[in-house]
Order: C-alpha cells, then structure tokens, then sequence
C-alpha cells in the first residue's frame, strides 16, 4: 500500500514538474501594427532611410532561459516605404527585390548567445529572393509585461545587422553601382503579444 501512495506521489510530481517546464515556454505573435524593419544606405555622399511596414512571425522563448529562444520572422517586400513612391517601385522592380516573383524576406533563428545583461547575438538564415545566407542579428529584450487586454502578455525586442546587398542579388543596375553603398544598416523593432 505505502509503495503504491509513493508511486502516486512521484507520479503527480513528474506530471508537476512537466508542466511547470512547459508553463516556462511561451509563443508571442509578432503584431505587424507595431512592428518594421528599417534599413540605411549611403546614396553618393549622403544616406537616405526607408523601412517594411508589415512584419510578421512568431517567438518562441523560455523566459527563465532566453537563449532557448527561436524566432521565425517574414517581412512583406511590398511594404518597403522610402517616403518616395518612384523609388519604392523600383526596389520593388526585378533591379533589386523583383516583387511579386519573391514576395518576401525570411529571417529563422539557430541560436541565441546571451552576450549581456539583456543583450543576444541571435544567429540565423536569412533569405531574400533565391539566397539564404546565415546573419547575426544584435538583440536587445526590452522585457514582458502584461497586455492592453486581459489574459494577454506583450514582450519588446529590437535588433540590428549590418548586410551586403550584392551577396542578395540586390546590387541594382550598373549604373546605380558607384551611387549606391553595399553595406545596408537593419534595425528591426517588434512587439509580439501572446495569451498569458
């Protein structure tokens, strides 16, 4: 009898402990409402800025472990927004993005690296167009907290990385060669909800 009260007992705490485990790891959809993607180039002696207004995804994170994290993110090339609509159907053209016949980016993370108090090199592929090549973003977590409506958590993150356009096929027209800088400046902030 007392064998059989110490196996319901064991029994309940596994199940407990599992649980708890599982309660630690929480999903957050990205809300594309408050969250873009930013980007900065030098063009001839000056730089100009745009961003993609429609980023979406999800993150996965163990709030007691954040390098357990993943993030898979898609941003939305016919969001581009340069505050110049010529310019923005050109980098929609095939010169650069070539949208429709690659509708978006994808961002999907392989590992985190706590490199300070709230700070992660997140590492992962990155695909424009037919490339896939891996980045590492810079991450800050600007931390949890409960949502605008009950039963609702909201986490904050910013990142950045610094790309090369030409190893994207995104080097644009000849012309545009002595214009235009490779290195292009990303700054990403989201915001993602999730039930609590």
């Amino acid at each position: 009898m007392k064998s059989a009260a110490k196996l319901i007992l064991l029994t309940a705490l596994a199940f407990g402990l599992v649980r708890s485990a599982s309660a630690a790891v929480e999903t957050y959809a990205i809300d594309p409402v408050h969250s873009s993607a930013g980007f900065t180039l030098r063009h001839v002696i000056s730089k100009f800025t745009g961003s993609f207004t429609k980023v979406t995804g999800t993150i996965v994170v163990d709030r007691d472990n954040l390098e357990k994290s993943t993030v898979d993110a898609t941003i939305d090339i016919g969001s581009v927004n340069t505050a110049d609509e010529k310019r923005n159907t050109h980098l929609k053209s095939p010169d650069f993005f070539d949208f429709p016949k690659f509708p978006a980016m994808t961002f999907k993370s392989k590992s985190w690296k706590k490199t300070g108090a709230d700070t992660y090199d997140v590492t992962g592929d990155l695909t424009i167009k037919d490339v896939t090549k891996e980045v590492v973003l810079k991450v800050t977590s600007l931390g949890f907290s409960p949502g605008m409506r009950p039963g609702t958590l909201l986490s904050g993150w910013e990142a950045t990385t610094t790309i090369k356009k030409s190893e994207f096929n995104l080097a644009g027209p000849a012309m545009l060669s002595k214009a235009l800088g490779d290195d292009v400046s990303v700054t990403i902030g989201i915001e993602a909800g999730a039930k609590s």
